[in-house]
């Protein structure tokens, strides 16, 4: 025992027993922070996979969204197509023309009465300027309202009609 003791007294000894004894406590502490590691590591891969599902789920109903849409706008061009064939064929149609020339001279003879003198001019700048009013009143909101409503019709207004008969 007395071995032991003069070893122990030496400061060698207690140099290394302190060195050991440090070294013992690093390396502990590199155990616990290696094993903290490797615990965040996989809770970050973990993290990383549910974000990488969570995209791709967002993914595809983004596609899906965007399928549905591009459909309905590929149909709705498709009735847009079928429908200005629709108009262009209705306007074709025997009798249209006729309708529509019937209002221009109606127009051009409501003007005509209000500019008698100088029939033969009057008359051409009348009808032209009732054409030009009918083909502005063909599209839009103007013959919308002129349907719906029945103003708008180039028929004269009835006081003028029977103050220029007498």
């Amino acid at each position: 025992m007395d071995v032991v003791l003069d070893i122990i007294k030496q400061p060698f000894v207690w140099g290394l027993a302190l060195g050991l004894l440090v070294a013992a406590f690093i390396w502990k502490s590199s155990l616990s922070a290696r094993r903290n590691l490797k615990r965040e590591i996989a809770r970050l891969q973990d993290e990383g996979r549910d974000l990488q599902s969570h995209l791709n789920t967002q993914l595809k109903l983004n596609a899906k969204g965007t399928d549905e849409i591009q459909k309905e706008v590929d149909d709705l061009k498709a009735r847009n197509e079928t429908l200005r064939i629709n108009l262009a064929a209705a306007q074709q149609k025997p009798g249209r023309a006729e309708v529509r020339q019937l209002h221009v001279i109606e127009a051009a003879v409501s003007a005509m009465r209000e500019q008698a003198p100088g029939f033969a001019p009057a008359w051409e700048q009348a009808l032209r300027k009732a054409e030009a009013d009918y083909e502005a009143g063909e599209g839009g909101l103007r013959r919308l309202v002129r349907k719906v409503t029945g103003i708008g019709t180039t028929a004269a207004p009835s006081g003028e009609d029977d103050n220029d008969e007498v």
